[in-house]
C-alpha cells in the first residue's frame, strides 16, 4: 500500500526510511516495518494507534533519528500492512514481538513507545519473555487499559448505558469515512483533538485516519470495545512514563491517571493542557521529549551489562 493521501510537506509528512522490511507475526500476518537513523544507534520502537500508521510518528521520527535507530511499524491492516484474518489484543502482542525479532539482536534493548492502541499493544505484550528481553523502558501515550467506550466523552451525554451503547455504535460504524472534506476535518477535530489544534495538524491527522480501510477500522473497534488489560499492568515492570491530553475525548485523562497509579514503575505522568487524543501530532515536542527522557534507561542497561562482564 502506498502513502498516497498523506501530507507531502512539512513536519508531518512521512520521512523516507533508511530501510524497509517485513516482519511476520505468529499467525502469518505480514507487517510493514521501517528503520530510520543510524544502524548502530540506540533503538526506539514506535507503535501507532487505531486507524493510524507509521506516518503518525513523522515528527518524532525526524527528531529522534538524529541520534537513535527509530523502528516504526504499521499495525496489521493499517498503512502498508495488509489486512489479516485475526484481530485481538493477543495479536497486537504477537505483532510487537515479531517486530522485535525482525529488527533487534538477541538481548538488544529499546525504548518502546505506543500511542492509543499502540499503548495497548505494549500492555498486551508486557508479560511476554520477548518483551522482557528487549524493552528497557516504555511510554504509554493517550491510551487506556479498559472501559474505553464507557469512559469516552465523544458524545456529550450523561455517563451510563445509553451513552456507552451509542458511543459504541458511532465508533464501530462500518461506513467508510469518505474523502477529507472541511466537514470531515471539523468532525475529526472535535472527536480527537484539542480545540486549539492548528489546521496543518488537523489536516495531517485527517489524511492518516481517512486512509485506514473501513473494514479494518470496524474489526479493531470491536476489539477495543471489549478490551480489558488491567491485569497486564502488573507485568509491565520496566520504567514506564504516561502522557495524555486533558481535552482527550477518546481516552480521557482519567485513563492516564489510572495507569500511572497502577504501574509498578511509573516514572512520570504528563498531563497536556488543551491537547486531545492525537498528542504525537498535537504536541510533538512534548511526546518526543518524553521518549528522549526514557532513553537514559538504554544507557543504564549498557552500564549494567558492562559490570557483569
Amino acid at each position: 500500500m502506498s502513502r498516497t493521501g498523506y501530507v507531502t510537506s512539512g513536519r508531518y509528512a512521512p520521512p523516507a526510511a533508511r530501510r524497509e522490511l517485513v516482519a511476520v507475526s505468529a499467525d502469518g500476518a505480514r507487517l510493514h516495518v521501517e528503520e530510520h537513523g543510524d544502524e548502530g544507534a540506540p533503538a526506539v520502537v514506535l507503535a501507532h494507534g487505531w486507524t493510524c500508521s507509521t506516518a503518525f510518528w513523522a515528527a518524532q521520527i525526524r527528531e529522534l533519528a538524529r541520534d537513535h535507530r527509530v523502528i516504526a511499524y504499521d499495525q496489521r491492516g493499517h498503512g502498508r500492512s495488509p489486512a489479516a484474518s485475526r484481530y485481538a489484543a493477543e495479536a497486537l502482542a504477537d505483532d510487537l514481538v515479531a517486530v522485535f525479532g525482525a529488527t533487534l539482536a538477541p538481548g538488544e534493548k529499546a525504548v518502546v513507545a505506543g500511542h492509543s492502541m499502540g499503548g495497548m499493544t505494549i500492555m498486551a505484550a508486557a508479560g511476554r519473555p520477548e518483551f522482557a528481553e528487549h524493552a528497557a523502558a516504555a511510554l504509554l501515550c493517550s491510551t487506556g487499559s479498559g472501559r474505553l467506550v464507557a469512559e469516552s466523552l465523544v458524545l456529550p451525554l450523561r455517563p451510563g448505558r445509553v451513552r456507552t451503547r451509542i458511543t459504541g455504535a458511532v465508533l464501530g460504524a462500518r461506513a467508510p469515512l469518505g474523502p477529507v472534506t472541511p466537514v470531515a476535518k471539523r468532525v475529526l477535530k472535535y472527536a480527537t483533538m484539542g480545540p486549539g489544534s492548528a489546521p496543518d495538524k488537523v489536516e495531517a491527522c485527517a489524511r492518516i485516519v481517512h486512509a485506514c480501510p473501513a473494514g479494518v477500522r470496524y474489526a479493531w473497534s470491536g476489539v477495543l470495545a471489549g478490551l480489558d488489560l488491567d491485569a497486564n499492568l502488573a507485568t509491565l515492570t520496566v520504567p514506564t512514563a504516561v502522557i495524555g491530553g486533558k481535552n482527550d475525548r477518546l481516552t480521557p485523562i482519567v485513563h492516564a491517571r489510572g495507569l500511572a497509579a497502577a504501574l509498578p514503575r511509573c516514572v512520570g505522568l504528563t498531563e497536556l493542557t488543551g491537547m486531545g487524543h492525537m498528542t504525537p501530532i498535537e504536541a510533538p515536542e512534548a511526546v518526543t521529549a518524553a521518549i528522549r527522557e526514557l532513553t537514559v534507561h538504554l544507557a543504564n542497561v549498557t552500564d549494567e551489562l558492562k559490570e557483569t562482564l
